[in-house]
């Protein structure tokens, strides 16, 4: 795995900021009524993967970085949950929950492989 200089390099922060940016735009439409419930939650969940990416790329060692990014793989699944709210309270359309849901998935697969390689780094 390359050595990069800063987490904008990181290929799983650049996705994973602009599904983020992916999510402000969508969640823009969604009802007034939600802008303190369910548009605030997506949007801290969906941010707060390139956030955990960005602090545990300033931690001192793999093993705080291996945290960060778990928490990271963790704001996935909560913001996969979220979009299925959404979808249920038909604030999204199918074709968008899916391209979401696939959006990140991936991102949870490939930071599940990043922890996996780092772990072996670890040992």
């Amino acid at each position: 795995m390359p050595k990069y200089q800063t987490f904008q390099e990181v290929p799983v922060w650049k996705e994973s900021h602009q599904a983020t940016l992916l999510i402000y735009k969508i969640t823009a439409k969604f009802p007034k009524s939600e802008l303190y419930g369910l548009t605030s939650q997506i949007r801290r969940s969906a941010s707060s993967i390139p956030a955990n990416i960005a602090e545990g790329f300033y931690r001192n060692t793999t093993k705080e970085l291996v945290k960060f990014l778990y928490n990271a793989r963790g704001s996935c699944g909560e913001t996969i949950y979220h979009l299925i709210l959404a979808r249920d309270l038909d604030y999204l359309e199918r074709k968008e929950f899916d391209h979401l849901c696939e959006i990140y998935n991936d991102l949870a697969r490939k930071l599940n492989n990043w922890i996996n390689s780092l772990k072996l780094k670890i040992n």
